[in-house]
C-alpha cells in the first residue's frame, strides 16, 4: 500500500501545486491518481475551438470525398489533371506543349488564395496583410506585393471577390498547377492563342475542364476499375460508424459526388477491396447510413430552400420525383419514417428536407464532417447553426513537424519578446531623460541619452536580422515555399482564422471522432489577449503607478 501511495503521488505531481493553490485535497479524488504523468497527444487527436458535448449530438453527417473517402497522391490528382491538360488542348485550343507539363502537388498548400485577374498565389495572415505572392511560379518581390495589395488595401477589403479564390480544399491543387503553367507559358512564351486570353479567361477555362473530368468518367471511370491505386482504405469508419448508430446517434451521408461514383467508393470502403458487380449492386454499406444524399450541390444545398429532392434507385441510379417536405407531412405523424422505407438514398434537395427526414429542428443538434472550409464547415455552421468538424490530412504532418521544432519557435517568441522589451526600454530612457533634464547639464544629457537609444537601435537591428533568419528557417520546415499552414509571418495565416471561428472540431481523419465515446466533452483551452498574455509571462512585473507623476 505505501508503495501504491508513493506511485500514486508521483503520477500526480503535476497536479500537486495547483490542488495546493486552490485548496483542494487530493485524497478526495478517486481516479486522478490512475492518470498517467502526462496526456499522450497525436496526430489522431481531436481539436475543439468551440466547446461540444457529443452527448448533445443526435445526428452526425459526412461528407465522402477527402472526408470518409481519403485518396493516394500524387495518382488521385493526376487523373484530373492530365484529363484537363487534354481537354484544353483539344477542345480549347491551348499549346500543344501544355501536354508535357508535370503534375507536383506537393508545390502547393491549402488556405492560399489565387488572384485570377492577376495571375498571383498569396498566403495571407489574419489581418489580410499579404506575407507571400507568387506569379506564377515566380516569387513577387516585397515591394511589388505591398505595391499590389497594402497600398491599395482600401480597394481590396476582404479578398472576397470573385477573382480571389480560395484554395480551400485539397481538390485545387490540380487548378493551381495548371494555372500557374499557364501564367508561365502565356508570360514568357509566344503563344498567340494565350495573348488574347486574359489570366481570369484562362483560370475559368481550367475550371471548367476539371469540373468536366469529375463528370464524364475520366476520374470516376478509372477509379472504379482500379480502385486500390487512388483510394486509401481506414479501418476505423466501420467500427466508428456503427459505434454511433449503437449509441442511438442517426448518420447521414451527404456529398456533392453523384451516385455511380459515390457507390464505387463507399464499396471499396466498406469490403477492403474491389467486389464483383453483383456485391456492388447490394450496395451493403448504407446499412451503416440512416440516409445518404448524392449530388447535393453543396453549398447550395445549405443555401436555397427551394431545391428539389429526388430518390435514387440504388440498383441502377435512376431517380424518381419527390414531393419533398409535402410528401413527408402528407404521411402523417410517422412521415420521416415511413419516407424512408421507401428508399433511404436520395439526390439533391436542401437541408429543410434533410432536418426533417432526420426529425431534428435545431440545428446545433446535427454534427456535420467535412473537409471543404468553405462549403462543409463555414456554411454548415453560419447559416444553419449546424455544429461543425473540418477535417485536414496535413494535420499529421503539420503536427510531426511543429513537435520536431518547438524550440525553435520558443527562441523564436523569446527574440520578439525582447524586441519588444528594446522598445518599452526606449520610451523608458526617453521619458528618463524628460524628467531629469537641467538647464546645467542639459547638453551632455542630450548626447548620453542618443547614444544609450542608438545603442538601443543598434541591439534591435542585430536581434531583428537573427529573428528573421530563424522565422524564415522555421516556416521552411513546415514548406519550403509557403511555409506553416497555420501561420503567416508571425501571425495566424487567413486559414487558421477561419478554422478557429468556424470549425467547432478538426482533426486530421474523419475516423477519429471514432476514437471518443458520445459521452465525450470537447472543451476549448484558454485564450487570452496580449496584455492578459503580458501580465502571465514569468519574464514580465506588474505595477500600478501614474506614468504622469512629476511632470512628464
Amino acid at each position: 500500500n505505501n508503495n501504491d501511495n508513493n506511485n500514486n503521488n508521483n503520477i500526480n505531481s503535476r497536479y500537486d501545486q495547483v490542488f495546493q493553490d486552490v485548496g483542494l485535497d487530493k485524497n478526495q479524488l478517486k481516479q486522478v491518481p490512475n492518470m498517467p504523468m502526462k496526456r499522450v497527444l497525436s496526430p489522431n487527436d481531436v481539436f475543439c475551438n468551440r466547446e461540444l458535448k457529443l452527448s448533445g449530438i443526435r445526428a452526425i453527417g459526412f461528407d465522402m470525398d477527402y472526408t470518409l473517402a481519403q485518396y493516394q497522391q500524387p495518382a488521385f490528382d493526376q487523373l484530373a489533371f492530365d484529363g484537363a491538360k487534354d481537354k484544353l488542348v483539344n477542345v480549347f485550343g491551348y499549346p500543344k506543349e501544355l501536354l508535357q507539363v508535370a503534375y507536383d502537388h506537393e508545390w502547393w498548400a491549402r488556405g492560399l488564395i489565387i488572384d485570377t485577374e492577376r495571375g498571383n498565389f498569396l498566403k495571407i495572415d489574419r489581418h489580410k496583410y499579404v506575407r507571400v505572392a507568387y506569379h506564377g511560379f515566380d516569387p513577387i518581390s516585397s515591394t511589388t506585393r505591398k505595391d499590389l495589395y497594402s497600398k491599395t488595401f482600401n480597394k481590396v477589403a476582404s479578398f472576397s471577390e470573385k477573382s480571389f479564390v480560395n484554395m480551400d480544399t485539397l481538390f485545387q491543387f490540380v487548378d493551381a498547377h495548371l494555372f500557374a503553367a499557364l501564367i508561365d507559358m502565356k508570360d514568357k512564351g509566344e503563344y498567340e492563342v494565350l495573348d488574347f486570353k486574359t489570366y481570369d479567361e484562362i483560370y475559368k477555362e481550367i475550371r471548367e475542364c476539371v469540373d468536366l473530368c469529375h463528370r464524364d468518367g475520366v476520374i470516376k471511370d478509372e477509379v472504379a476499375i482500379n480502385p486500390e491505386k487512388y483510394i486509401v482504405l481506414d479501418n476505423g469508419m466501420i467500427p466508428m460508424l456503427k459505434r454511433y448508430r449503437d449509441a442511438g446517434v442517426k448518420v447521414f451521408l451527404l456529398t456533392n459526388s453523384l451516385w455511380e461514383y459515390t457507390s464505387v467508393a463507399m464499396n471499396y470502403l466498406y469490403h477492403g477491396e474491389k467486389v464483383d458487380e453483383e456485391t456492388m449492386l447490394k450496395n451493403e454499406w448504407l446499412d451503416l447510413f440512416d440516409l445518404a444524399i448524392v449530388g447535393s450541390c453543396k453549398p447550395a444545398y445549405m443555401l436555397d430552400p427551394k431545391l428539389s429532392l429526388f430518390r435514387v434507385r440504388p440498383e441502377d441510379g435512376s431517380l424518381l420525383n419527390t414531393d419533398g417536405l409535402f410528401e413527408i407531412d402528407a404521411l402523417g405523424p410517422n412521415g420521416a419514417e415511413l419516407f424512408l422505407q421507401q428508399g433511404k438514398v436520395f439526390q439533391g434537395g436542401n437541408w429543410k428536407h434533410l432536418q426533417a427526414m432526420l426529425e431534428i429542428d435545431a440545428g446545433e443538434e446535427i454534427l456535420y464532417v467535412g473537409d471543404h472550409l468553405y462549403s462543409d464547415v463555414l456554411r454548415s455552421k453560419r447559416t444553419l447553426g449546424w455544429r461543425s468538424a473540418f477535417i485536414m490530412p496535413e494535420l499529421e504532418e503539420e503536427m510531426r513537424v511543429f513537435n520536431d521544432q518547438v524550440s525553435m519557435l520558443e527562441s523564436i517568441k523569446t527574440l520578439r519578446k525582447l524586441r519588444d522589451d528594446l522598445n518599452y526600454y526606449a520610451d523608458m530612457v526617453k521619458q528618463s531623460s524628460n524628467n531629469n533634464n537641467s538647464v546645467d547639464d542639459d547638453d551632455e544629457q542630450d548626447n548620453n541619452t542618443k547614444n544609450q537609444l542608438a545603442e538601443i537601435e543598434e541591439d534591435d537591428e542585430v536581434v531583428k536580422n537573427k529573428l528573421s533568419d530563424l522565422a524564415q528557417e522555421w516556416h521552411r520546415t513546415f514548406h519550403p515555399i509557403w511555409g506553416a499552414m497555420f501561420n503567416a509571418g508571425y501571425q495566424d495565416s487567413r486559414f487558421a482564422y477561419y478554422v478557429q471561428n468556424y470549425a467547432c472540431l478538426y482533426t486530421s481523419r474523419a475516423t477519429n471522432l471514432g476514437l471518443s465515446f458520445t459521452t465525450r466533452s470537447f472543451r476549448t483551452s484558454s485564450e487570452m489577449l496580449p496584455h492578459d498574455k503580458l501580465i502571465a509571462d514569468e519574464r514580465t512585473e506588474f505595477q500600478e503607478f501614474d506614468p504622469w507623476e512629476g511632470g512628464g
